[in-house]
């Protein structure tokens, strides 16, 4: 079956990530229209795939030949395209900021799962070829997950003086940025943590370092794990030899039989009592591909999965219950 999609926003990923995977399925994705702010790039993507340039996201998801939508970044539309598609009746792909709070998000919630839609978050880190390959290692040679290293060094722009826009968008990012981290160590571990700990670092009125500790419990399959989580803009924008050497890997995780070093998407190094190995991981199907394809399967599929936006919402749970730690100086459950 191939899907007709609109697609609302190009975002930063779009000529890495999303433009060659629509052109590779061409046979499974149809590219019927396409609305976005920067009318320049509209154009070309429109002309590219023979679509129709929208004025609007509403008469975009109100056309009869559109099946999907696929909201490819943030705007200060916020939410409202995704209800609108959710009202209309189309499948979703989310791939914005996974940037919720699940009290006052929760409309959001209760709209698409009363839509009956399908409906995907886009959590890249999963289905990068280094965190599939990390899986396979954990059931045939590293064992059960112990300890978690999960780092992001960030870089933003420092606001003008005044612009609260500029700052909020900075929250914003680094409150995604956790949610997609923590989302990235509840997949690697398979199971669900049960509290949180966290304290951060404030410089200014905002802050420049956030450190979280999250316990998943034992089971019959391995111990207890603890994540480590970390994210943080603490080097100087005028320290340009700092910010260029040498970042710490994204994921340093301990198993039972060895350790792994993974850096999106595709390089993985472990060491068990053999000595070291390194994978070339170059050749595997592209995050973007697989992130489509698994999209057309969930909306072709005859069982409807919402199990990403339950996670997209347990993740920012978890990262809101961090917050009230960092408040009460106590350890969350979850």
């Amino acid at each position: 079956m191939k899907l007709r999609i609109g697609l609302i926003g190009l975002g930063d990923t779009w000529q890495t990530r999303h433009r060659p995977a629509l052109q590779i399925l061409h046979e499974r994705f149809d590219v019927r229209a396409v609305y976005t702010s920067v009318s320049k790039l509209g154009e070309t993507c429109a002309r590219e795939f023979q679509a129709d340039l929208m004025d609007g996201y509403r008469a975009m998801v109100s056309r009869h030949d559109i099946d999907a939508v696929m909201v490819l970044e943030k705007s200060w539309h916020g939410w409202l395209p995704m209800l609108a598609a959710a009202e209309a009746g189309k499948a979703i792909y989310w791939a914005g900021e996974i940037n919720l709070d699940p009290e006052n998000d929760q409309q959001v919630r209760d709209t698409i799962e009363k839509s009956g839609v399908a409906f995907m978050a886009e959590f890249p880190k999963r289905l990068a070829p280094a965190t599939l390959r990390l899986r396979e290692l954990i059931a045939t040679q590293l064992g059960p997950p112990e300890l978690i290293f999960c780092h992001r060094r960030t870089q933003h722009k420092t606001p003008s003086n005044g612009d609260l826009s500029g700052e909020n968008d900075i929250r914003s990012k680094d409150r995604s940025e956790f949610i997609d981290l923590i989302d990235w160590c509840r997949y690697v571990v398979n199971r669900e943590p049960i509290s949180v700990i966290s304290n951060s670092r404030q410089s200014e009125e905002s802050t420049t370092y956030r450190s979280m500790s999250v316990e998943f419990p034992g089971n019959s399959k391995g111990p207890g794990v603890t994540a480590q989580i970390s994210c943080g803009d603490y080097i100087r924008p005028t320290w340009h030899e700092a910010i260029a050497f040498q970042p710490p890997s994204a994921m340093q995780i301990g198993c039972k039989n060895g350790i792994a070093f993974i850096d999106l998407p595709s390089s993985l190094v472990w060491f068990d009592d053999a000595g070291r190995h390194l994978e070339s991981l170059e050749t595997e199907v592209p995050v973007g591909e697989q992130l489509l394809r698994q999209f057309h399967r969930t909306v072709t599929s005859l069982v409807r999965n919402m199990s990403d936006l339950n996670d997209a919402f347990r993740a920012a749970t978890i990262y809101h219950a961090a917050i009230e730690s960092e408040q009460t100086g106590q350890r969350i459950n979850v």
